[in-house]
């Protein structure tokens, strides 16, 4: 390749990579819409909030998962982590979670990113959260391997490997590894936690993350116990 073209080839993936760093004004109807919801019901107190991309949006039957605790969904799209911290300020500050579980990266990695980016936008978003909230606990659900995006399972492997090893040095700062139970036994995606699109998740998939979840809630959510009689599911 001749020096000028490449030259110009590595401007445009600079080019394109500074784009979907900054491009983050198309969530700006999603946002919006968090907004409006807000103004109509006011979000609960003392809740937990689950953020990220479509596998939290997605995620519809939060409440039903976890009914010994408030929560608050806010994924949107096929948001990269870099939009839940753009956004952090009008989709996180404003609620006062008394613990965050977030999901994304998967999107990021599709969409170009390094792991080791992954693993700093990560960082990032807890920074600018803890701005306003320095003590709140952050849970980090692992990056899914999924039958869509097979040809990633190295990088999300590795992303995964970077995010828990700097979390494990963060006060409370948490990884919770959904990825193991996700693959079969030659270590490939297990189909049937799937729906059709081989990339979001069925019930079967979710179970998965809420054995994951449920437990740390336990430890770190005690503030957004929901009053309920003995005889009401366990967190």
């Amino acid at each position: 390749m001749k020096k000028p073209v490449l030259a110009l080839f590595l401007l445009g993936l600079a080019f394109g990579a500074a784009a979907r760093d900054n491009d983050h004004a198309r969530w700006e109807p999603d946002i919006r819409a968090f907004e409006a919801t807000d103004r109509a019901t006011p979000p609960p107190r003392n809740a937990v909030l689950f953020v990220g991309s479509s596998s939290i949006r997605m995620w519809t039957s939060l409440a039903h998962d976890f009914p010994n605790y408030r929560v608050i969904n806010r994924g949107f799209g096929g948001s990269d982590l870099d939009d839940a911290t753009a956004f952090a300020d009008r989709i996180v500050t404003p609620y006062h979670p008394v613990a965050i579980v977030l999901y994304a990266g998967d999107n990021d990695l599709e969409g170009g990113d390094t792991p080791a980016k992954v693993r700093d936008d990560f960082a990032a978003f807890v920074a600018r959260v803890r701005q306003a909230q320095p003590d709140v606990p952050i849970a980090f659900l692992s990056i899914k391997p999924s039958v869509a995006r097979v040809a990633l399972l190295a990088k999300v492997a590795q992303a995964n490997d970077l995010i828990r090893d700097w979390a494990g040095r963060q006060k409370d700062v948490t990884f919770l590894d959904v990825a193991p139970a996700m693959l079969d036994a030659k270590g490939q995606p297990r189909k049937e936690l799937f729906i059709g699109d081989g990339l979001h998740m069925n019930p079967k998939g979710y179970a998965l993350w809420i054995a994951q979840v449920r437990p740390w809630l336990a430890t770190h959510a005690a503030a957004a116990e929901v009053k309920q009689s003995p005889n009401a599911p366990g967190a």
